[in-house]
């Protein structure tokens, strides 16, 4: 059965930041995921990690200058250095704080220049990591205008072109339905190099039992192609995060009843 993350920049966010580790264990949560977590010093989140006994599914690392418009450096000419300094930055967080993912944002760019920027980042990035699994994300251009990387198949192109083992496809359910649809069927094709999973209500990004796909059914797609990685919920709540989680509390008890019964 699935794995859920809460994300943390998303949900609960009627609480601050710190007290959002302990609402979500609280609601039946077992791992989180955030963006960024580098407004704090990573053995602060770590405390509140191990108190809350939550494992970290993923961050991202870091996006540039978010108010300026940046929306990640990988693939962006002329900032070399400085996705390596924020690579370097991502890794020593990571040390810390032990994700099983971690987000190599691409940023906002185009054209073949900065394809071999991108791909020349990652190789680096992916040999530096090591052990850590690092993961690329296709995101839709209607929210991310110009995002470097807007489909799966391309990102399986950069994916081969980097030629790394620990290098996995992010797929946010709902940037995919946005962008290409076909979910099911996308799904299988992709299984072998998923690395994670994100799930939202697609059109407002709500709870992920809203809207326009079948979150069941995905559910058991991603069971029947074998993925047992978590599943970030990567949505913004439309009213009080725990009022809308009916659709986890059922997954809670179909998880207990299946324990139950095995």
């Amino acid at each position: 059965m699935p794995r859920f993350a809460a994300n943390l920049t998303m949900m609960f966010t009627e609480r601050a930041l710190p007290d959002r580790f302990a609402a979500a264990a609280a609601a039946g949560f077992e791992a989180v995921e955030f963006l960024f977590p580098y407004a704090e010093p990573p053995e602060a989140i770590r405390e509140r990690l191990i108190a809350a006994d939550l494992a970290l599914a993923l961050f991202n690392t870091p996006a540039g200058d978010w108010d300026g418009g940046e929306r990640g450096l990988a693939a962006v000419p002329g900032a070399e250095a400085r996705f390596e300094q924020a690579f370097a930055r991502a890794l020593d967080y990571a040390q810390v704080l032990r994700p099983e993912r971690l987000h190599v944002v691409a940023g906002i760019a185009s054209g073949s220049a900065a394809r071999k920027t991108y791909v020349a980042n990652l190789r680096r990035a992916a040999a530096a990591a090591g052990d850590q699994v690092l993961t690329i994300e296709p995101i839709n251009a209607r929210d991310i205008p110009g995002f470097h990387l807007a489909s799966t198949a391309d990102a399986l192109r950069v994916i081969e072109a980097v030629g790394a083992e620990n290098l996995k496809l992010q797929l946010d359910l709902y940037h995919l339905q946005i962008s290409e649809g076909d979910l099911t069927r996308r799904i299988e094709a992709l299984a072998p190099v998923i690395g994670h999973v994100q799930i939202a209500g697609v059109p407002d990004r709500h709870e992920p039992d809203r809207g326009e796909t079948a979150l069941r059914h995905l559910l058991e797609v991603l069971d029947s192609v074998g993925y047992r990685g978590w599943i970030g919920c990567e949505y913004h709540p439309a009213g009080i995060t725990e009022d809308g989680l009916d659709w986890f509390a059922s997954w809670r008890r179909a998880r207990k009843s299946k324990g139950a019964s095995e």
